[in-house]
């Protein structure tokens, strides 16, 4: 294989767009398509495709938003107007998510850890597929994510739960790196025990 130098360049520069600053327009469906296959694209052992996605656009943002509301404000009774408003914006103002479910097929030849590992990588290649095409994207899981209410609402099933969610749309700023590990700090070489 010969070095790829502009996916190198992507790699070391790769930086999440936080849902807040993204806009319209989001993909048009050739394009969600495209990153939905991308998405896919992970190891996966034994090939049981432990993972389902749920694209959330349009309107359904916004009723989202109001069941999330009505859920937060049932268990948390003194949540007020504006902690209601939070809720009711989860999914705005991207114009499109992605929900990333788990969804473990228990067989012997693939613990659930590499299930659910596998899942957490296809949300990661959804915003992957998303920069390539020139969208912003990022991956947050909130309470929401860990909820049954809320899941269920969300379309998880018995057994299943959300590893995240994907936000994507169109980059309102460049986001600025961040720092990151000393390689020094977090890379080792293993050593017999002694």
């Amino acid at each position: 294989m010969t070095i790829n130098g502009p996916l190198l360049d992507y790699l070391k520069t790769r930086r999440s767009v936080g849902g807040g600053f993204l806009k319209d327009p989001g993909p048009a469906p050739d394009e969600l398509e495209q990153i939905l296959t991308i998405g896919m694209r992970v190891p996966d052992h034994g090939k049981f495709a432990p993972w389902r996605l749920i694209v959330i656009e349009g309107e359904a943002r916004t009723e989202i938003g109001n069941r999330l509301a009505q859920i937060a404000k049932q268990k948390r009774p003194e949540l007020d107007e504006a902690g209601m408003d939070i809720e009711r914006r989860q999914f705005l103002p991207a114009p499109l998510t992605i929900g990333v479910i788990y969804s473990p097929k228990p067989h012997p030849k693939a613990p659930e850890l590499e299930q659910l590992l596998s899942a957490g990588v296809v949300a990661f290649n959804l915003c992957n597929a998303a920069f390539a095409l020139g969208f912003g994207a990022s991956w947050v899981t909130r309470w929401f994510a860990f909820d049954p209410a809320a899941q269920e609402m969300l379309g998880a099933r018995a057994g299943e739960r959300f590893v995240g969610f994907v936000h994507i749309g169109t980059p309102t700023m460049v986001p600025e790196d961040r720092d990151r590990p000393k390689l020094e700090d977090i890379v080792s070489n293993w050593q017999p025990p002694a």
